[in-house]
């Protein structure tokens, strides 16, 4: 018996692949979010086909505040967010499990603060660490500093950048860049399959 589960091109479907949703549209308004307990970074950017333009970044600070109203901030801050740029998607960082449980508990809530933010109706998409920097950087092991400088050149960011803000600013790349490849290989098999139902 073969290990492998299928046969790529047994299994391949003429049919169903031009049966497929067409690609993403090229322009498209994307929320990156990088949620914490104590401070939640956000990043808006405008994608048109490959140029991706920064609209706003940022980081709310909710540090000083009780430790049951931090929640409350987070979700009426992002909500804010969402209401004035209007995203079309919103892309976030994948839960990191660490050893302190304390932490990884309290990283859940303000997770789900703020995904519990998002409208009705926007799609999320969640991409784990090690995906975030390898598509922004080119190695999935780059420390936080590599990250945010690559953040900044791609960006052309100019002013003050927090840690926070680069690190959902990243978060929001790699989903433009998934979206771009997404698109192409869409593109590709339309293209292999009108060839062979020529």
């Amino acid at each position: 018996m073969s290990r492998y589960r299928t046969r790529s091109w047994r299994a391949f479907d003429p049919a169903a692949a031009a049966a497929a949703p067409p690609p993403a549209a090229a322009n498209v308004r994307i929320v990156g979010l990088d949620p914490g307990s104590r401070r939640t970074g956000f990043g808006v950017l405008e994608c048109r086909g490959g140029e991706l333009t920064l609209l706003a970044q940022g980081c709310l600070n909710v540090s000083t505040a009780a430790p049951a109203a931090r929640l409350r901030l987070i979700f009426d801050g992002l909500a804010r967010l969402f209401g004035e740029h209007q995203p079309a998607e919103v892309a976030i960082e994948r839960v990191f499990v660490s050893r302190n449980v304390d932490s990884a508990l309290k990283l859940g809530q303000a997770r789900g603060a703020a995904l519990c933010a998002v409208p009705g109706g926007i799609p999320v998409f969640e991409y784990a660490p090690r995906a975030i920097k390898l598509a922004v950087v080119g190695s999935g092991a780059a420390e936080k500093f590599q990250v945010a400088h690559m953040v900044r050149v791609l960006l052309r960011v100019a002013g003050p950048l927090t840690a926070d803000a680069a690190d959902a600013l990243a978060v929001a790349v790699c989903h433009a860049h998934a979206r771009r490849i997404g698109a192409l290989v869409a593109q590709q098999g339309a293209g292999r399959v009108r060839q062979a139902q020529r």
